[in-house]
């Protein structure tokens, strides 16, 4: 049980740090805020709101994961290194991959929504 304790303060600190540094990380959950309600509107069912939802904690994930990897890399060396230049790239690609998630998920629901079927 402890373990579950120390695990959940870690992700709290975590949190906390993102929240108040991370412009990006601020902006994503801002977003996931808004797209509570959104998603309650534009959902035909529960699993459309999930997915909606989903799409959206899933680009928190990876923001949050490559936001680690960046510290990761910068703890490391702050100096040019072009191993550490890819694995920053792969990292943003993979923030970038998950914004193009949402907006296909989130277009083709509203698509959807506009044309009544």
């Amino acid at each position: 049980m402890q373990r579950l304790v120390n695990a959940f303060l870690n992700s709290a600190r975590a949190f906390r740090v993102l929240i108040r540094s991370e412009t990006a990380f601020q902006q994503e959950v801002g977003l996931l805020l808004a797209s509570l309600p959104l998603a309650w509107w534009l959902a035909d069912d529960v699993w459309w709101f999930v997915i909606l939802v989903g799409s959206v904690i899933a680009l928190l994930i990876v923001e949050i994961l490559n936001t680690g990897l960046e510290a990761a890399c910068d703890a490391i060396s702050k100096e040019f290194d072009i191993d550490i230049q890819l694995a920053k790239d792969c990292g943003s690609l993979a923030v970038l991959l998950s914004m193009l998630l949402v907006a296909a998920v989130w277009g083709l629901v509203v698509f959807q929504s506009l044309i009544g079927s």
